[in-house]
């Protein structure tokens, strides 16, 4: 729920792969802004520059015109509703891969010691998606870019790069509602029995194709 003072969304489709967003589903948008923000020659720098285009576009220009931020991959399609159910202060979903079986230390987080994004063993409390990610700005621009910085800087780059990062992130900044892999599915994937509905799903792509630097 967004009280009348903070009812000012913002959605945000993050600059992930170079394909045209399918909206299945109708969304209203007052203004759509399409912000411009410079490639890279490895698809894992253009993940790690999410964060820092999304935090210097916050400072910039959404916290003048919004109060909370949507963000998600680009290559995502709406396949039911999406409503206020999912949102909350900070709303992170749940990784498809992860959310069933796998025991707390099989989650693939950072596990060096040596980057910002690490979590020790015997800690964490779900791996999330970052794909798909919601809060109010003050929760989301706490999410900076400057731990996968200086990770550049010491020569070192997360596992999962910037999902890595928000993986660490979600460990000290607890988020206020957990959403289900619903949230998130893939069109790579056979929808799990337990999935009642897919409300978002990534699209099926050729890796090759879209990333600057191929397949790998």
């Amino acid at each position: 729920h967004l009280n009348s003072s903070r009812a000012n969304p913002y959605l945000v489709m993050m600059p992930f792969f170079s394909e045209q967003l399918n909206l299945r589903v109708p969304i209203l948008f007052l203004k759509v802004t399409v912000v411009s923000v410079p490639s890279a020659n490895r698809w894992q720098d253009v993940v790690l520059g999410r964060m820092k285009w999304a935090t210097i576009t916050i400072e910039k220009q959404i916290r003048k015109e919004a109060d909370y931020l949507f963000m998600m991959d680009i290559d995502s399609v709406f396949h039911n509703r999406v409503g206020a159910e999912s949102l909350s202060r900070l709303s992170a979903v749940l990784h498809r891969g992860y959310y069933k079986t796998t025991p707390r230390d099989g989650f693939p987080y950072e596990r060096r010691p040596q980057s910002k994004a690490y979590i020790p063993a015997g800690e964490g409390d779900y791996y999330y998606t970052a794909a798909v990610w919601a809060g109010y700005l003050e929760e989301m621009y706490k999410y900076c870019y400057e731990m996968s910085e200086e990770d550049a800087k010491n020569k070192i780059e997360a596992v999962w790069q910037e999902e890595s990062h928000l993986n660490r992130y979600l460990l000290t900044n607890k988020p206020a509602k957990v959403l289900s892999p619903e949230y998130l599915w893939s069109d790579y994937d056979k929808v799990s029995p337990d999935i009642k509905v897919v409300r978002i799903s990534q699209l099926v792509k050729n890796y090759a194709e879209v990333r600057p630097n191929g397949g790998n």
